[in-house]
C-alpha cells in the first residue's frame, strides 16, 4: 500500500497530481500550519502575456492551522477567477466540461481554504480519471513532530510506502521510517510539454492548464513525467528553486 501525504493546495500542478495517482491513499495534509506566500492558497495560470497569480484571499491569523484558516469573503476574488478563466481559457480546445464545472464549484459560498481545495481537488481527479483514495488528516490521528506524524498517518491508512516529495528528505528522518517498517521513496517529476494556447511554453502551472488544452491525453501527459527514487539518493538535496518546493 502506497501512502502519499501533502498540503491541499489551490489549482495544484502537475506534480502534485501525479503524487496523488501514483498513490493508494492521498492524505490531505490540512492539520499543519497554514505558509502565506506558498501554494494553499494561490496557484499560476497561462494567458497571452505569460502567466498570472490566482489567489484567493484569507484572513490572516497566524498560526493557524490549513483546516482553520477562513477565506476573505468582503472581496470580489470569485468573480476575478472565473472572468480569468473564461479570460484565457474560455476559447481552449478542451472547455467543456471542465471548464464550466470549475467556475460552478468557484461560485459556491466557500468558508474556509481547505474546503475548496478538497473539493477542487476531487473535481479535477474525477475529470483526470484519478480513482486515489484522498482522506483528511484532520480525522486521523497523529504526532506533532514532522517525522512522527507522517509515519502515524502512514499506518494509519495501512501505508508500507511513503511517497515523499523532491525535498522530503532534508527535513524528514528517514531511518525512523525504516524502523518503522515504512519504505520512502522520492518524487522527482520532470515536468513534460504540450500544446499550449500560447506560445512559447510555460511550465509549472495549474494542471488545469494541461487539462483544457489536452482533454482525454492529459493524464497519459501528466504520468509521462513520473519519477521516483529511493530515499537515500535524495538525502542531502538542496531544497531547490520555488518552482520544484511544490
Amino acid at each position: 500500500m502506497k501512502v502519499a501525504i501533502h498540503q491541499p493546495q489551490y489549482l495544484p500542478w502537475l506534480g502534485y497530481f501525479d503524487k496523488l495517482d501514483s498513490a493508494d491513499v492521498f492524505i490531505l495534509l490540512d492539520t499543519v500550519q497554514f505558509k502565506k506566500h506558498e501554494w494553499q492558497n494561490r496557484n499560476r495560470i497561462r494567458t497571452k502575456d505569460g502567466w498570472q497569480w490566482v489567489t484567493v484571499p484569507i484572513i490572516d491569523r497566524f498560526p493557524e492551522r490549513i483546516d482553520q484558516v477562513e477565506i476573505n469573503a468582503t472581496t470580489d476574488w470569485q468573480r476575478k477567477h472565473c472572468q480569468a478563466l473564461r479570460l484565457h481559457y474560455g476559447r481552449a480546445p478542451f472547455w467543456e466540461p471542465l471548464g464550466p464545472a470549475l467556475v460552478a464549484l468557484l461560485e459556491k459560498p466557500w468558508l474556509r481554504i481547505s474546503e475548496i481545495n478538497a473539493a477542487i481537488i476531487g473535481l479535477l481527479c474525477t475529470q483526470l480519471g484519478i480513482t486515489t483514495q484522498i482522506i483528511l488528516a484532520s480525522t486521523l490521528q497523529a504526532q506533532e513532530d514532522p517525522t512522527g506524524r507522517l509515519i502515524d498517518l502512514c499506518r494509519a491508512a495501512g501505508g508500507r510506502v511513503y511517497l515523499a516529495g523532491q525535498t522530503g528528505p532534508s527535513y524528514m528522518d528517514v531511518s525512523r521510517f525504516t524502523q518503522a517498517g515504512i519504505g520512502v521513496q522520492v518524487q522527482a517529476y520532470q515536468h513534460p510539454e504540450y500544446p499550449q494556447r500560447y506560445a512559447p511554453f510555460v511550465s509549472h502551472l495549474a494542471v488545469i492548464d494541461l487539462m483544457l488544452n489536452c482533454g482525454p491525453e492529459s493524464l497519459a501527459i501528466l504520468r509521462s513525467g513520473r519519477r521516483w527514487e529511493p530515499a537515500e539518493r535524495q538525502a542531502g538535496a538542496s531544497r531547490g528553486d520555488a518552482e520544484t518546493r511544490r
